[in-house]
């Protein structure tokens, strides 16, 4: 049997959100003067941030450390491995794709947190495959694994889980779509959606239960790591903040307390048309002030392309499940 991660965590949370440049944010978050230094500016609100990037195309190293350089000594990177690795081979011989991804997420330096390993919406219990994946990590590396199928969630997965120290996360999309596992001695959360408006938003009350869920999983020794997905109509930068109060009211420390303008979310002309309160557009885009409302059974086209072909694209991004 793998023997289990000593790690050493702070026993406080870090809160912050998934991704952290998006075109509605402009204006809400982000001055005009800012475009290019987003993540500076970033950084002075925040002490981590969740890397989606590395989960769509994985960048060179040169890209991480100019990451590594930009942000405060306290800065903290989660970096969600490649939709390759968990998508397209399915957990499937991962050594080569699990190395390429520590080699690179190691640029970071201190500054590197945890890996999040998100599994597909369709993709079935395989436990050999799971347990291959994670012992093809490094011992010294935090890593969190989101499954999405419910045949996962079975006392067999925890089990190997725990033995490892390995993070469930734990997730929510309009209340908690995960069980409530402790398997390491950190924490790994994950929001995507809430139930309030603006649209994708968490009403301050939901938080609160949330905070009240990490007071009993984790017994008042809490420590790890929340991220809000819901950036659409700034409903992350909020949200976070407001989480982070509930777990200080609650004597669950955080490392920082996060600051955004009182009214982020504020700006009815800029709200995000989409069910989910997030875009779907290609990978590192996001929908600006004017997107287009397409028809009904119409795919909107991108330029260059064909109404066939952004509608195999779209198909093409439901079925990857990445988010």
């Amino acid at each position: 049997m793998t023997a289990s991660r000593q790690i050493v965590t702070t026993r406080a949370f870090r809160v912050g959100t998934s991704g952290f440049i998006y075109d509605h944010w402009r204006d809400r978050f982000y001055a005009p003067s800012d475009r290019g230094t987003e993540l500076e500016r970033y950084a002075e609100a925040f002490d981590t941030v969740e890397l989606n990037v590395t989960f769509y195309r994985m960048p060179p190293s040169s890209t991480f450390r100019s990451w590594a350089r930009r942000v405060p000594d306290d800065f903290t990177f989660a970096v969600k491995a490649s939709r390759y690795l968990t998508h397209v081979k399915r957990l499937q011989d991962p050594r080569s794709s699990v190395d390429l991804l520590v080699d690179r997420a190691r640029e970071l330096g201190s500054h590197l947190g945890p890996i999040l390993v998100q599994l597909p919406p369709d993709l079935e219990l395989d436990l050999a495959a799971l347990a291959e994946t994670l012992d093809a990590f490094p011992p010294d590396l935090r890593v969190a694994v989101e499954p999405r199928h419910d045949s996962w969630f079975v006392d067999d997965v925890r089990r190997l889980l725990t033995d490892r120290g390995i993070a469930l996360c734990v997730a929510d999309r309009r209340g908690p779509i995960t069980p409530l596992w402790r398997t390491a001695d950190w924490a790994y959360l994950r929001f995507h959606a809430g139930r309030a408006m603006p649209r994708s938003c968490y009403a301050a009350a939901a938080l609160e239960r949330w905070a009240e869920r990490v007071e009993a999983v984790w017994s008042g020794n809490a420590g790890g790591f929340a991220f809000f997905n819901n950036d659409g109509n700034g409903c992350a930068l909020r949200d976070a903040s407001v989480f982070a109060e509930a777990l200080d009211r609650r004597g669950i420390g955080v490392t920082r307390d996060p600051v955004v303008p009182a009214d982020v979310t504020r700006d009815p002309a800029r709200f995000v048309p989409d069910s989910e309160g997030r875009a779907p557009v290609p990978p590192g885009r996001s929908w600006g002030p004017s997107r287009p409302r397409a028809r009904a059974g119409r795919v909107p086209v991108e330029r260059g392309g064909s109404a066939s072909a952004a509608g195999a694209k779209a198909r093409s991004t439901a079925a990857s499940g990445g988010s």
